[in-house]
């Protein structure tokens, strides 16, 4: 009998049984103890020194960095279910600040790393099976870090500063409450609940959504818009002024193992391609029987099908889906659920959107949804199934090179959506419900790829401006004129959309993060193509794509799948794709 899957909260048992249990006081006195025995080490760290003695360096402050992450995890995961327990936003500041002080401890390390001789670093970098890329890594920082005391300084004052920011933004906007009229009945919503209108068929509905979303936002704007500028500030200071970063975004690039170039060639490309998602939301325009689309109607339906999937049919989609393409995807996948680390139900209180928390190798990562039903959420549950599946698959590595660089991070979860959508059109026989989920491929990768642009380079703007000295309200202005670049003449943009980005939480949380999705998009679109002309032949090669974790730059891991991400033909290549599919669409006659 196969097992039938239901809507649950998480464990987080498998990290540790309770908040304030004996195991969770033995970590903290661990990671100290294991902190201050690696002061011992501070003396061995010369030029000159054996290798083997360098290895037990690396042992060492591996064992802590794996304690660090499960400590760390524990109460991000807690609060990110109960944004309003106030236990959980205690114990997250507690770890964040123990941690710092844990981080000060053992920076000595990596300050010599950096500051030692080419010759000596080589020598032992060449025998250091495993942690090589991580090593060469840690070197490229040398030109922005400061010194000891600095550093310090710094990892303390983030804690008491934009970490605790970030949080007090997480707690405010959690424990919105959305009102909105359906079918009569004004109901109260969770912002989850909320979205799942934005895709109704009933214009209405969908406007009202839109305008109740940015009411609530807009009516704190002025608060969060300082929230935002007060991070900005904070970033500049750090990285350009402090670090000599070229800019803001350049932080980021160094993250992810990216010349900025490339980054830059990344935007200037999806810039240059607006002109296909104008053309398409102009033909679906035509298709909605309206002579032009509201930004409230870019998600809109083009058939009346309000198809609903249960949580456990959903699952078993997702499962299929995977199994067709490799049951060893399958079975990780299905582990997620074996160990009860998914939060798929919708409560108030719980973190709105839906993410892939992968902590240590070995420890089957936590998937968190607000699942509704909706095609989109079964999308969306396929997508952070990806990522699972994918730190599962580079369990083989060491702590410092189990997690992917941001831009391969949406590699696998992306091209677990579009084996998903494979799915759903081979069992789906209902011509509306089919001709709905091509045109949400595109809408997708429109969600996926230029909005995600458009972000970042309104973020490139917003951190420009408020170096300036700009006000909230002239943040606003430019993000509504970011949207206008955007769309263009295709789609009629109303005045509450100009409070849009301070619902954003990926600009506070993680800044310049954006880009990392419409790389993975462009990238996966590239990669299916593949998958498309070779089949079989193309598994392997991937999959040993999704292996190599965070143990080579992006670039190395593209160019053994064939690809090129420096060029500039390569990146139009994704958008070649997507325009294939416009066209595809305006083939079939409107109804």
């Amino acid at each position: 009998m196969s097992k039938n899957y239901s809507l649950t909260p998480w464990s987080l048992e498998d990290l540790f049984p309770t908040h304030d249990g004996p195991e969770i006081k033995a970590a903290f006195e661990d990671l100290e103890k294991m902190a201050q025995d690696f002061e011992a080490h501070r003396e061995k760290l010369t030029p000159e020194m054996d290798f083997e003695d360098f290895v037990d360096v690396i042992k060492d402050l591996e064992d802590a960095t794996l304690t660090a992450y499960q400590l760390g995890s524990y109460p991000g995961l807690w609060f990110a279910a109960d944004t309003q327990s106030q236990e959980a936003q205690a114990l997250q500041a507690r770890v964040q600040q123990f941690l710092a002080k844990i981080q000060n401890l053992t920076l000595f390390f990596s300050l010599w790393w950096k500051e030692l001789d080419v010759e000596n670093a080589q020598r032992l970098m060449t025998r250091a099976d495993g942690y090589r890329y991580w090593l060469e890594e840690m070197r490229h920082y040398k030109p922005h870090t400061l010194t000891e005391p600095e550093e310090k300084i710094i990892n303390i004052k983030d804690v008491n500063g934009v970490h605790a920011l970030v949080t007090l933004y997480d707690s405010i906007t959690n424990r919105y409450v959305f009102k909105v009229e359906v079918d009569g009945e004004v109901k109260e919503m969770t912002r989850g609940q909320l979205m799942v209108l934005v895709r109704s068929s009933d214009p209405d509905l969908r406007a009202a959504a839109y305008q109740e979303l940015y009411r609530v936002y807009g009516d704190d704007g002025p608060i969060l818009g300082q929230m935002y500028q007060t991070l900005i500030r904070d970033w500049r200071a750090e990285n350009v002024d402090l670090r000599s970063y070229a800019s803001p975004i350049s932080a980021r690039n160094l993250v992810n193992d990216l010349p900025d170039e490339v980054v830059d060639t990344l935007l200037d490309v999806c810039e240059k391609n607006a002109g296909i998602f104008q053309d398409y939301f102009r033909l679906k325009a035509k298709w909605l029987g309206v002579e032009k689309l509201r930004r409230c109607d870019v998600y809109a339906p083009v058939a009346e099908s309000d198809k609903e999937f249960d949580f456990d049919q959903a699952v078993k989609l997702t499962f299929e889906a995977f199994e067709a393409f490799d049951p060893r995807v399958a079975k990780l996948a299905k582990q997620v659920f074996e160990k009860n680390h998914i939060d798929s139900e919708v409560r108030k209180g719980k973190q709105g959107g839906a993410f892939c928390a992968s902590i240590v190798p070995g420890h089957i990562p936590y998937v968190k949804v607000n699942y509704q039903g909706k095609a989109d959420d079964v999308a969306t549950l396929a997508h952070e199934l990806g990522h699972a599946v994918h730190a599962m698959l580079a369990f083989g590595h060491n702590v410092f090179t189990f997690h992917s660089a941001l831009p391969m991070a949406e590699n696998a979860s992306t091209f677990a959506e579009m084996l998903l959508v494979d799915r759903l059109l081979a069992t789906e026989n209902d011509p509306a419900v089919r001709r709905d989920i091509l045109f949400r491929q595109v809408d997708d990768a429109y969600a996926t790829i230029m909005r995600q642009i458009f972000f970042a380079m309104f973020e490139v703007t917003a951190h420009d401006m408020v170096a300036e000295g700009a006000t909230v309200d002239q943040i606003a202005e430019a993000y509504y004129k970011n949207l206008e670049k955007q769309f263009g003449d295709s789609v009629e943009l109303s005045e509450e959309f100009k409070w849009e980005w301070v619902s954003i939480p990926h600009f506070l949380h993680v800044p310049f993060y954006v880009y990392a999705y419409s790389f993975g998009q462009l990238l996966v679109f590239s990669l299916y193509k593949q998958y498309k002309e070779e089949g079989d032949g193309f598994k392997p090669r991937y999959i040993k794509v999704l292996e190599a974790g965070g143990s080579a730059s992006p670039a190395d891991i593209c160019a053994e799948a064939g690809l090129d991400i420096t060029q500039a033909e390569f990146w139009q290549g994704g958008f070649d794709v997507i325009k294939g599919m416009v066209e595809e669409l305006e083939q079939i006659p409107v109804e």
